[in-house]
């Protein structure tokens, strides 16, 4: 912005009395993105965000890898916040977990838990390609809470884990899994799933390890369901 304000002669006060922001720049010159330019962008960001993570993400490199205008780029998406927040709707369990646990929160959880399973082991096995990049990246991401990505992070800990957190309680208080802090509940049921994801590569060429990936985390699921099944008390 400061060099477009020096291209035009006027101070960069002058420039933002005019135009509010780039975006309001933007929409003053009618400049409408290519139809495939956000997939072509979200697609570039996923390859870059996974190879280099998100805070070593040029926005030029990215323009140029997807092969967009920086206009464009920026008109679809202002900043890292933006495109992370898009990168979580687009390819982290953020969406289909949300939707089976509303569409199918009534089910008990031997059946619900191993289909959550599931669902994010296909969020990053999807169609046959690994996306583990974009899960270490979004991982740090969101354990860092860095201030750029706070936001988007802080909505997938709520929609995620809050609506987890609050189905595993429903069972607790209905007996039907053992009491403890549903916190602690949804790390033990996350983390071992989580691990297989990031070191199912390594095992997979080193070990031989050769176990269906859905069936993998459907067994971690119900090991999961084991341990949390409420203790018998002796009559």
């Amino acid at each position: 912005m400061a060099e477009l304000a020096a291209a035009a002669g006027v101070s960069r006060a002058s420039f933002y009395r005019a135009f509010e922001s780039r975006e309001a720049l933007l929409e003053a010159l009618d400049l409408q993105p290519e139809p495939d330019a956000r997939r072509r962008l979200l697609d570039a960001a996923l390859k870059l965000v996974g190879a280099h993570g998100l805070t070593a993400l040029s926005m030029d490199d990215l323009a140029t890898e997807a092969g967009v205008s920086r206009a464009t780029l920026y008109r679809l998406f202002p900043g890292k916040a933006a495109l992370f927040t898009s990168l979580l709707h687009e390819y982290s369990p953020l969406d289909p977990v949300s939707k089976l646990l509303e569409t199918r929160r009534s089910e008990p959880p031997e059946v619900l838990m191993p289909e959550i399973a599931i669902t994010v082991y296909r969020a990053f096995y999807g169609a046959g390609e690994s996306r583990l990049g974009i899960l270490r990246a979004l991982f740090f991401e969101i354990t860092t809470l860095a201030p750029e990505t706070a936001e988007a992070s802080e909505e997938l800990i709520r929609t995620i884990v809050g609506s987890l957190a609050i189905y595993v309680m429903e069972h607790m208080q209905a007996g039907r899994l053992r009491q403890m802090h549903p916190v602690l509940a949804l790390q033990s049921f996350i983390g071992p799933i989580f691990f297989h994801l990031l070191t199912r590569p390594v095992a997979e060429r080193v070990l031989g390890f050769d176990i269906d990936g859905e069936q993998a985390v459907t067994l971690l699921a119900e090991n999961w369901l084991r341990a949390m099944a409420p203790e018998r008390r002796e009559s």
